[in-house]
């Protein structure tokens, strides 16, 4: 794990390749200059980070600044910076702080309007609100291990038990089958409507199959929920648009890029 002093060191990189140009010297090492104006500007980034701006924080940032133009300088002098990988990495680390801009200005001019997150709530509302099943089921690979299991329910055999012992669905193997409370739109569609034909406490009598196997669905209940208030997910639904927006931004540039 990094050090606090480590990570300072790595943030300064980062920034003094990101940094606007500056004129007034904070410090003047070999005669190159470093700009006050980039202490000030890195100054200002770890403060959107938490960390307290005060004189102290500078005089941190300042000397790590003249540690790493001494490492630098000392660096171009053995030749270092013509190495492949040196010249591979700055590259690629310039590639990231102008991609990480634009990925920035985006989301700054592309705020959501009050009509599209309506919109989008609207659609929304149809899968977060309505019927909720709570149903358990036990997974096989073949039809006839289905057909077998429900042999067995007929016969009053336990299914949470058959499902702990024989279903290949580790995740509600475990708790008996049990799925706990969703949206039928939540499962595949052969699934969905097998459950959704089931009464309460029932099971189906012959084998679902789907693209995992073959099923057999227990439905323990049911209930009807109401999607939050529109104002109780806003902030999540705007950012889940925005993110949508900036991929299709990202795949509009991609396909309009000639590409050999």
């Amino acid at each position: 794990m990094l050090s606090v002093k480590s990570k300072l060191a790595v943030l300064v990189s980062t920034l003094v390749l990101s940094a606007p140009g500056f004129a007034q010297n904070a410090a003047i090492v070999n005669g190159q200059s470093i700009s006050s104006e980039l202490v000030d500007f890195i100054v200002a980034e770890q403060a959107k980070r938490g960390a307290p701006a005060g004189p102290e924080l500078r005089t941190t940032i300042r000397q790590e600044l003249i540690n790493q133009e001494v490492m630098r300088q000392e660096a171009m002098k053995k030749g270092l910076g013509s190495k492949p990988a040196v010249k591979f990495q700055m590259q690629m680390m310039n590639q990231a702080i102008l991609a990480n801009s634009l990925r920035e200005d985006f989301y700054a001019k592309n705020k959501m309007t009050d009509a599209e997150v309506k919109d989008a709530y609207a659609k929304i509302s149809k899968m977060l609100g309505g019927s909720e099943y709570r149903a358990s089921h036990i997974l096989v690979e073949k039809e006839s291990d289905a057909k077998d299991i429900i042999a067995q329910l007929d016969k009053g055999a336990d299914f949470g038990k058959i499902a702990a012992e024989k279903s290949k669905d580790p995740g509600s193997a475990a708790n008996g089958g049990d799925l706990d409370w969703a949206n039928p739109q939540s499962f595949v569609p052969e699934f969905s409507q097998a459950m959704t034909e089931l009464k309460k406490g029932k099971y189906t009598k012959t084998p679902v199959k789907s693209q995992f196997g073959y099923h057999v669905i227990l439905l323990a209940d049911t209930r009807e929920t109401s999607p939050p208030p529109l104002e109780e997910i806003r902030q999540q639904l705007e950012g889940k648009l925005l993110n949508d927006k900036w991929a299709a931004y990202q795949e509009d540039l991609l396909k309009s890029a000639k590409i050999k």
